[in-house]
């Protein structure tokens, strides 16, 4: 593996995980915004997106594509970064597709048409952040994909002793 290589997609990586970061927390302020507390929906997409923030808080740290990361954080850090990106796919499409009927499940106190606006400002953060939350994915992948020796001898690569199976 090229050293530049390495760091351009570090760099990406890290990049995909800040915007994330942003875009979590941009949908946090929105959705308390509609005044949904006493909703157990509006609490449960709350929680979806501060659970995105923590995941894409803890891919800005690097503790989970660094060698030393054991393969069971590695795996839980994916398999939970997958979930969350599913789940606000499926709200961004909510959000878009029924929004009357998913503002009404929500009990928002906000006037309709401002709160639809603001609940199609969450579905468009979402959308994003199910696309950002894919490509860091699939760059945390490379990033350990690519942790071998340095010597770029792909083929004669340990593949059984990576921790790469699902």
């Amino acid at each position: 593996m090229a050293a530049g290589k390495g760091s351009h997609t570090h760099r990406a990586f890290l990049l995909c995980n800040y915007a994330l970061l942003g875009a979590a927390s941009s949908c946090i302020f929105l959705t308390l915004s509609l005044r949904l507390l006493p909703s157990p929906c509006g609490l449960l997409l709350l929680f979806l997106h501060a659970l995105t923030a923590v995941f894409s808080a803890a891919g800005c740290s690097g503790s989970f594509t660094t060698p030393a990361t054991p393969a069971q954080w590695h795996n839980a850090h994916t398999a939970g970064a997958a979930l969350t990106a599913i789940f606000q796919g499926a709200v961004a499409l909510l959000a878009f597709t029924r929004t009357s009927d998913f503002l009404a499940e929500l009990q928002s106190y906000v006037r309709d048409d401002d709160a639809a606006v603001i609940l199609k400002m969450v579905g468009g953060l979402g959308t994003a952040i199910f696309v950002l939350e894919w490509a860091a994915l699939a760059l945390a992948f490379s990033l350990r994909l690519d942790d071998d020796d340095g010597a770029g001898d792909y083929d004669n690569k340990n593949w059984a002793a990576a921790s790469y199976h699902v």
